[in-house]
């Protein structure tokens, strides 16, 4: 159960960073081009993050194998290049590109549809389950974010509604392809993200055109980009390994609701009517994904991986180096078949089929 709370607290405080970004991007977007403003976010991720993993180093004096976090085997690497491109260049550059004509609150909560698409992508073409609940809270969400964007009168949604809602599409694709390598330290997958997603955005922008900004905006951009793209991820990645995809997602689907409180506070205002009955569709939707509990009789098959670990339930086994009992710690390991009853989520264990 702890495990679980973990889990959980450790994917909503990750919502809650990304969620503060997207108003904070508002400020930041009237003197910086889309592209630019996305290379800033993710080079200030990355070199951010860089730094952390230098610094963890050094207090590690005596590293081993089996103290630390592993590094990325080439066969995650076709998984990370997509994760890349799909949310670490096309994603940002649309949703800048839509937070030009749509109002930051508007803008924070169709980012809840990340968390839908996520979750569709994960059940269809990663056959994860979905159980009712949260699918029954992704159809509540939808609505929402239909009834927030629609305009009466209009043959269409708007443009840059439309946008946002892309965004989204690529941040889904990103989520999954991620969970391919969430097994992977989280610090390197997040800080190799950050440092070629922004060095492509950052290249776009000044081949376009663009200027960089002052000193001042260019940390200030930075600084937001390390907490709301870097910090974020780190800990979403984390989330991914003990909840898995479609439900990492629905709880990630809370960070608009931080957006919409800090831009209602910066941009003071009477939110119409609609604004809040599109607000209510989708916290009830998040509620339901939240109030969701699986719990069966399930098989593991043997399973052979390396990540960071304590020796839970699922984690008996015998260690070939002098094990000194400090847990967690990450070595090669194996998993014998067993079958049990418990609650949990489709996480790194528990992809099985129902």
């Amino acid at each position: 159960m702890t495990t679980r709370f973990n889990a959980v607290l450790t994917a909503l405080v990750a919502a809650a960073l990304f969620g503060a970004t997207t108003p904070l991007a508002k400020v930041l977007l009237g003197a910086l081009s889309p592209f630019m403003l996305a290379g800033l976010f993710y080079l200030g991720s990355g070199i951010g993050l860089g730094f952390c993993i230098l610094v963890r180093r050094v207090l590690c004096k005596t590293p081993t194998r089996h103290q630390s976090e592993r590094g990325m085997p080439r066969a995650d690497v076709p998984w990370l290049l997509g994760a890349i491109l799909a949310g670490g260049i096309a994603g940002p550059a649309l949703l800048m590109l839509g937070l030009t004509s749509t109002p930051a609150a508007t803008t924070s909560l169709l980012l809840n549809l990340e968390g839908v698409l996520t979750a569709i992508i994960a059940w269809v073409v990663f056959r994860e389950n979905v159980d009712l609940p949260v699918f029954l809270g992704m159809m509540t969400i939808v609505a929402g974010g239909v009834l927030l964007s629609w305009q009466p009168g209009a043959g269409a949604l708007p443009v840059g509604a439309l946008l946002v809602v892309c965004a989204c599409l690529c941040w889904a694709i990103d989520n999954n392809l991620t969970r391919k390598v969430s097994t992977s330290d989280a610090m390197i997958i997040a800080c190799i993200k950050g440092l070629v997603a922004g060095t492509v955005n950052l290249s776009i922008a000044l081949i376009a055109g663009a200027h960089l900004p002052s000193a001042a905006r260019i940390a200030a951009a930075m600084t937001t980009g390390f907490a709301g793209y870097g910090v974020s991820l780190v800990l979403f990645v984390v989330a991914l390994r003990n909840l898995g995809t479609a439900r990492t997602g629905a709880y990630f689907s809370v960070a608009p609701l931080f957006g919409v409180t800090l831009s209602l506070a910066i941009w003071p205002e009477r939110p119409p009517v609609v604004f809040w009955m599109a607000a209510i569709l989708m916290g009830f939707g998040v509620w339901l994904h939240i109030r969701e509990r699986h719990a069966h009789l399930h098989t593991h098959e043997p399973l052979e991986h390396t990540h960071a670990h304590s020796h839970d339930a699922h984690h008996q086994h015998t260690h070939a180096f002098p094990y000194d009992g400090q847990e967690p710690h990450v070595h090669p390991h194996r998993h014998a078949r067993i079958a049990h009853s418990h609650a949990h989520y489709p996480d790194i264990h528990h992809r099985h089929s129902h």
